[in-house]
């Protein structure tokens, strides 16, 4: 199961890189095009395609990571088991918050079949099922730094529980 994650992992990082690198080409190109007084439309709907897809996919990975930006002035001078207790908290709150991305993301991604760009024949709801997309890795990362918390938790109790005796 954990060789499955880590392939899913680095599949959603490649996957982000190379979107990247075609919303890139893509924006550089348009530009480029612009200049010469040649109007490509399609060029900038698939630029915020790749937009979409590599903006919630880099959330994940930031988040997957621990890389995006927290917020520890008062956390930080609590002791170890209340700072301990308020992370679980927060990925509760957080996981939450992920579920209703998820339910109402599909459920707006089944009400946008239909809808397509204007310049190229992709369904609109292939965007809306970026956020879906990431919304369920992000959710899976949540369960897995929750379960990381509780098992260091339960670790610091022990180690605690056994100098105590």
């Amino acid at each position: 199961m954990r060789k499955i994650y880590h392939a899913l992992c680095k599949a959603e990082v490649a996957i982000c890189s190379v979107g990247f690198m075609f919303l890139v080409a893509f924006v550089f190109l348009s530009a480029i095009l612009r200049f010469f007084r040649i109007s490509m439309s399609w060029n900038i709907d698939l630029a915020l395609f790749l937009l979409a897809w590599t903006a919630f996919l880099g959330a994940d990975i930031a988040w997957r990571e621990g890389k995006l930006v927290g917020v520890d002035l008062i956390t930080r001078r609590l002791p170890r088991k209340i700072q301990k207790i308020i992370e679980i908290a927060l990925y509760l709150v957080t996981l939450c918050a992920l579920v209703l991305i998820i339910v109402f993301g599909s459920r707006l991604a089944i009400i946008e079949r239909l809808r397509t760009y204007q310049s190229i024949p992709i369904p609109f709801s292939l965007v809306t099922m970026s956020l879906v997309t990431a919304a369920l890795s992000m959710a899976l990362s949540t369960i897995l730094k929750i379960r990381r918390s509780f098992l260091s938790f339960n670790a610091n109790e022990n180690k605690t529980a056994g100098g105590a005796a």
